[in-house]
């Protein structure tokens, strides 16, 4: 399909008032074309111009039902499955039939810094929730783990562990006591943070030896953008260079709002 045979196929055709882009196939050959419309208020109206936005070269069609053609992540992970390049435009047709297409994918990418266990760790858990239906530009994310069983592992002669809550996946050869269930004071090596030091005082009046797990301090501002959580934060988000830090308690809306914070910088 040349230029010409497209414009000559689609001007003087109505389109509908929302329409801004037109995909046509032919044969496994598809081409998208960006209209513009002859000025008015009617439901349709006639296509006076277009410009060509993807070529047959650069154009690839697929069929997989499981992607949300509506969630621009869900397409440029898509993209990067079938290692397309920054260069090509995919177009799919989708989840309850619908066709979509994102042009030249180059995500945004996102480090996700979290401790773990629980696996995977919440803080990712939240954020892929969140691009299932957040307007949000295509977003890849690349998770960095704290494992506190490593953090374990490498202290010495310790007769036991406290750690600040129970969760899935901690099982350690000493004794391993939680914060939160106030056990009698034993002779421990504390794995938590600022904020556990601070419970661990006012339980106990002291603060013990401690393995610093708090994901805020494990990492600088490497030019990266970065999403982390700290205990010390308990109801705003906090911008500190390219991260942006969210409270341990974070809810869907303050992720969200996150994602939304690091995207604004990213394009300042």
């Amino acid at each position: 399909m040349s230029e010409n045979e497209i414009r000559n196929y689609l001007i003087g055709k109505e389109a509908y008032h929302h329409t801004e882009f037109i995909i046509l196939e032919n044969s496994g050959s598809c081409v998208i074309a960006m209209i513009n419309r002859l000025d008015g208020d009617s439901l349709f109206s006639p296509i006076k111009d277009l410009v060509l936005v993807a070529h047959s070269g650069t154009c690839v069609l697929v069929e997989d039902r499981t992607v949300d053609t509506a969630n621009n992540t869900a397409l440029a992970r898509k993209a990067e499955e079938l290692g397309l390049s920054k260069q090509t435009t995919l177009i799919v047709r989708g989840l309850d039939d619908h066709v979509n297409f994102i042009n030249h994918p180059d995500p945004i990418l996102i480090q996700v810094l979290e401790v773990i266990p629980p696996e995977p760790p919440k803080l990712l858990r939240m954020v892929q929730h969140v691009l299932t239906y957040a307007d949000l530009p295509a977003i890849k994310l690349e998770v960095q783990e704290i494992d506190i069983r490593d953090l374990a592992d490498n202290a010495q002669n310790t007769e036991a562990l406290l750690v600040p809550c129970r969760s899935s996946g901690l099982d350690f050869i000493v004794p391993t006591y939680f914060l939160d269930e106030h056990p009698i004071r034993h002779n421990w090596l504390l794995l938590g943070c600022e904020r556990s030091l601070q419970i661990h005082e006012h339980f106990y009046g002291d603060r013990p030896l401690c393995v610093d797990i708090c994901p805020r301090n494990f990492t600088h501002d490497n030019g990266v953008l970065q999403l982390i959580k700290c205990c010390l934060l308990e109801k705003d988000i906090e911008m500190d260079g390219h991260r942006v830090v969210v409270p341990w308690g974070s809810t869907l809306r303050q992720v969200e709002h996150a994602l939304e914070t690091l995207i604004g910088f990213h394009k300042s």
